[in-house]
């Protein structure tokens, strides 16, 4: 009988929403859906800067694994385990979990970054083969961290059916980002953007967790208070569930200014919404999103944003192009149990080796 066990190591609450707790969930609840016992190894919070503490209890957690064991680490956790992946790679059967490489996180200054990009290089030695949620992810583990293609394997993220949004039916055009409040996001340039284009009607509504960044909450409300733009700016905090639902079915247009995504799920999101889309390119984002769907700028490219925004913003005939591109786009994502059978091929394929 196959071995259908694996052990899933996340440094963080498994209720945590951000994009890479929600995929590693919903791709643990896929296979235990599959017939598989998927145990959720909770490592300490901390990551990717562990105390010794953290990285000790770590290695106790891992040691306690059986011998043979189907063990995948999240890339949080996996980039700093270099020392700690190397020994239990001779003795579990080890995979890791790559959202995006931990030193292309904004908000860090040169010399953590680079120490990140070279403790990253250094553990993707070990896993037999390495998940990567987008295309993007995987040529660049490949082209700037040496891993070898045939350790590479893509699992987009899934994407739940929804139904199409109604929008807000009111005189403005209401503006949807969601995402936590953390410098990558770069919701601050969004408000800034934003504030040159006062004589347009426009509402933003930020969905996202505040407590995540203080420094990026920071930003934000400073921006929004510097141009003046207070009124016009919805802070709502994390919402889950209905509430959520509610922000998307009411939204016009959906908007992130993200610097790099190692897919970007709420991008996705509003896809499947029928949403129109104004985005910066980062990441992973220009390999998926279809151009029918979305206005797409250089993430660098502060004018072309702020000239993408007020397109979408005062032409309602462009907003519909762009919505029945998303429509026709939107049966096309990927299913979150379409993307449990790849794991699970790549699983069942360790297993037994």
């Amino acid at each position: 009988m196959e071995d259908r066990r694996l052990a899933l190591a996340v440094p963080c609450d498994p209720e945590l929403r951000t994009g890479g707790t929600i995929y590693d969930r919903r791709l643990a609840e896929e296979l235990r859906a599959r017939g598989w016992r998927v145990d959720w190894l909770r490592l300490p919070d901390g990551f990717p800067f562990p105390d010794g503490a953290a990285v000790a209890a770590s290695a106790q957690a891992f040691a306690a694994l059986p011998e043979g064991g189907l063990l995948l680490i999240d890339g949080l956790a996996l980039g700093v385990l270099g020392e700690l992946v190397e020994r239990e790679s001779r003795r579990l059967r080890l995979l890791g979990l790559v959202h995006h490489p931990l030193g292309y996180e904004e908000g860090l200054d040169a010399g953590t970054a680079a120490r990140l990009i070279e403790q990253e290089r250094a553990a993707l030695r070990w896993p037999r083969r390495i998940l990567c949620t987008s295309r993007t992810t995987a040529r660049t583990l490949e082209a700037d961290f040496g891993v070898e293609t045939r350790r590479l394997v893509v699992i987009e993220p899934g994407t739940d059916p929804a139904p199409l949004a109604r929008g807000s039916g009111g005189p403005e055009v209401r503006l949807l980002a969601v995402g936590s409040v953390i410098p990558r996001k770069r919701l601050d340039r969004l408000v800034r953007a934003l504030a040159g284009l006062r004589h347009l009607p426009w509402r933003l509504v930020i969905v996202g967790a505040l407590d995540r960044s203080p420094e990026a909450a920071a930003k934000l409300r400073s921006a929004m208070a510097e141009t003046g733009v207070e009124d016009r700016v919805e802070l709502r905090g994390e919402l889950v569930g209905a509430a959520l639902e509610a922000a998307f079915d009411k939204a016009d247009l959906f908007v992130s200014a993200s610097g790099y995504e190692g897919y970007g799920m709420a991008l996705a999101e509003a896809l499947a919404r029928g949403l129109p889309i104004v985005a910066a390119a980062g990441g992973a984002v220009a390999d998926w999103l279809p151009r029918e769907a979305a206005l797409l700028v250089r993430p660098e490219d502060e004018t072309a944003l702020v000239d993408a925004l007020a397109l979408a913003i005062a032409d309602p005939a462009l907003r519909l192009r762009l919505r029945e591109g998303a429509i026709a786009a939107r049966g096309g994502l990927p299913r979150w149990e379409e993307q449990a059978v790849l794991a699970e091929r790549v699983l069942l394929a360790e297993a037994a080796a």
